[in-house]
């Protein structure tokens, strides 16, 4: 230990002390950080699932991806011993995700059944369904608002998206609607009458939609329910709003309660339940919310950019949710403070995209 200057006169004790403080023994479970060694892959390439591994040292947020990965994998692999129960998986996204190329990732998870319940906002369900219609383009963050709105073009960050797609998607959607309302005015005299809920809308739109790129199709098509209480947020809710005048008195009224109902049962039934929520606000809460009524999930990954300074259940991390009883006290969870679209395909490339421990038996 240098007790010393180079000339001579000796370092203040309290100097030394603050500095070169001895340091307690580390634990013998302690990490040691470590990150990609590009080295060791000169001859064979690196695989998604070493890269993900190598994360797990990296620290930061490299770290809190490769726990989601653990996690994901986690809720594949759990099998009940007695009856072969899977863990349910509620998915939950938020509408710029559906308006941007992660739409692809999350219609592979629902066309392979990796999902079994989801949870989205309007423009999660009606910009799957428009981009079957019509594309959406690449554009820039600082293009000026009233030079897009001049030229009938709506901005979602660096995505554009033409007002002639909503166009379309009205064309396409109002003689469903009409149909719908039809079915419920026949049905007026059954022992069961029609009654429309957000999810059920949401399966029929899939169905009519008969288009494989489409997640609404895949849900249809696997028996997938998404839950969508913010159903009239959006380009979907202006349709409604326009119809209901179209066809006034009569009005196609959606019924939320049974959605409600529908959501928490699914959790009930669960024997283990985990969350995946892309984002925050109404898709976040309300997985968190069906899974309270079971006491918590046993498996939770978070990924959005939000912070928790301001209270905001978008920017909560899962321990909030331990304490209002959404995720076990003893459940595994992470969040992963990054950008969806830049993280999720890397989860998913080392999780989902693998034959799980079950299917390789």
């Amino acid at each position: 230990m240098v007790d010393a200057a180079p000339n001579g006169r000796p370092i203040p004790d309290k100097a030394t002390d603050a500095v070169l403080k001895p340091s307690a023994p580390m634990s013998p479970n302690a990490r040691v950080v470590r990150g990609v060694e590009f080295n060791e892959h000169t001859k064979t390439p690196l695989t998604v699932e070493a890269l993900v591994e190598k994360m797990a040292t990296t620290g930061f947020q490299a770290s809190a991806v490769s726990d989601a990965v653990r996690i994901v994998n986690d809720m594949r692999d759990w099998e009940d011993p007695e009856d072969h129960a899977r863990t349910t998986v509620f998915l939950g996204y938020t509408s710029n995700l559906v308006s941007s190329g992660l739409r692809e990732t999350l219609r592979y998870l629902v066309e392979h059944k990796h999902v079994s319940a989801i949870v989205t906002t309007a423009g999660g369900v009606e910009e799957d369904l428009i981009k079957c219609l019509a594309p959406t383009y690449l554009g820039s963050f600082f293009s000026p608002g009233a030079q897009l709105r001049e030229s009938g073009m709506n901005r979602i960050g660096n995505l554009l998206v033409p007002n002639s797609n909503y166009c379309a998607f009205e064309d396409w959607v109002v003689p469903i609607l009409d149909q719908m309302l039809a079915e419920v005015e026949a049905s007026q005299h059954n022992d069961e009458p029609v009654v429309w809920t957000p999810s059920t809308v949401i399966r029929r739109l899939g169905k009519e939609i008969n288009n494989e790129a489409s997640i609404l199709y895949w849900a249809y098509r696997n028996d997938i329910p998404i839950f969508c209480p913010a159903l009239t947020d959006g380009s979907l809710g202006d349709m409604l709003y326009f119809h209901s005048y179209k066809t006034s008195p009569k009005v196609l009224d959606i019924s939320i309660t049974r959605d409600i109902r529908k959501i928490n049962d699914i959790a009930l039934k669960a024997k283990r339940a985990g969350m995946i929520i892309l984002g925050g606000g109404i898709v976040k809460h309300h997985i968190a919310n069906a899974c309270l009524m079971r006491n918590g999930a046993e498996s939770a990954v978070y990924i959005n950019t939000a912070q928790e300074f301001d209270g905001s259940d978008a920017g909560a991390r899962p321990d909030e949710a331990v304490s209002w009883g959404k995720i076990k006290v003893d459940g595994d969870s992470v969040k992963v403070y990054a950008e969806a679209t830049v993280v999720f395909p890397l989860i998913v490339a080392a999780s989902f995209a693998r034959p799980s421990k079950t299917s390789e038996k």
